[in-house]
């Protein structure tokens, strides 16, 4: 749903996730950049809400930056922007409050 957010439905959930607000200069890849977010996602375990949380963060982040290949984000620049913990990362590369 672009901007707008997504919704999200299955036989056990439904529900609708706003979009996070970032300043996009480019959409060219949003799309996939939200579907390889969800499958990231999905395979580390997280719900489906969790997993499009995670999808649309990684497709905020795409936005920002120019083209396609190169706006993609890592797994570490969306655990950042989600402010989430996760395991790989070190002491210097925790987030910041």
């Amino acid at each position: 749903m672009s901007s707008r957010g997504a919704y999200v439905a299955a036989s056990t959930v439904e529900d609708f996730l706003p979009a996070f607000k970032v300043k996009a200069v480019d959409s060219t890849a949003a799309g996939d950049a939200f579907n390889g977010g969800l499958a990231v996602a999905l395979m580390r375990g997280q719900d489906l809400l969790g997993a499009a949380r995670f999808a649309s963060a990684v497709a905020a982040l795409s936005v920002t930056r120019m083209g396609a290949q190169p706006s993609m984000p890592t797994a570490r620049d969306v655990d950042r922007f989600l402010g989430v913990w996760s395991p790989s990362f070190t002491k210097e590369h925790a987030p910041v409050a």
